[in-house]
């Protein structure tokens, strides 16, 4: 069966390469596509899409918004953040508010496909180049702990998958570096995100940048 997906983007010919590229895709149908923000929503309603790939900057409501309204309508559903901008700042609302991970518009075709593949199955993606850059600029600004989430609560081993986790690697890269199974790797990951009160990656490594362990 075809993953169903959306697409949110002001550029025409933008929105249309992409669908014509992912319409190579047997595992890909495209199944709603949208100008700006404000149509976010309704779309999300009309067509139930699997996976939303959202632009960050629209000119009457970007994506960060669209993703908030999603988030008070109960309707968010895995989305990939799309930009064309090295801009952390954004991009970490574009998490914050809800992505579960982002992409440079000139991804390839394989790697969009991938990554499409992956949210839908619940994981969350987030290129280690740019992961490496929004902790660097989050570093100086980010916020001290507001709560009682300590860093001991998190065991050395599952400090050092954390640390792997911001990377962007995956459980399987992951469980070559420190030399674990795979399985074992995937229960560290749940404890982390037990232990952080997080539901997916992304958003532990921004918990883990807000409390002090990054």
């Amino acid at each position: 069966m075809s993953i169903r997906v959306m697409l949110a983007d002001d550029q025409t010919l933008v929105r249309q390469g992409i669908c014509s590229l992912l319409e190579l895709s047997a595992q890909i149908r495209v199944v709603e596509q949208v100008s700006d923000g404000s149509e976010v929503l309704a779309g999300v309603l009309r067509s139930a899409p699997d996976v939303l790939l959202l632009d960050i900057r629209m000119p009457r409501m970007d994506g960060i918004d669209a993703l908030r309204a999603l988030q008070a309508a109960d309707r968010l559903v895995p989305t990939i953040i799309l930009t064309t901008f090295d801009d952390h700042q954004r991009v970490l609302e574009g998490l914050q508010a809800g992505a579960r991970g982002y992409l440079l518009k000139d991804v390839s075709l394989e790697s969009l496909v991938a990554a499409i593949v992956t949210v839908h199955g619940g994981g969350s993606l987030v290129q280690p180049a740019l992961t490496e850059r929004i902790i660097r600029g989050l570093a100086a600004t980010a916020a001290p702990p507001r709560d009682g989430v300590a860093a001991e609560a998190l065991s050395p081993k599952e400090l050092e998958v954390l640390r792997m986790l911001a990377g962007g690697y995956s459980n399987r890269e992951i469980s070559v570096a420190i030399c674990k199974s795979e399985g074992t790797v995937k229960n560290q990951v749940s404890s982390i995100l037990a232990k952080l009160g997080v539901r997916d990656r992304t958003q532990a490594v921004l918990r883990a940048i807000n409390l002090g362990l990054l």
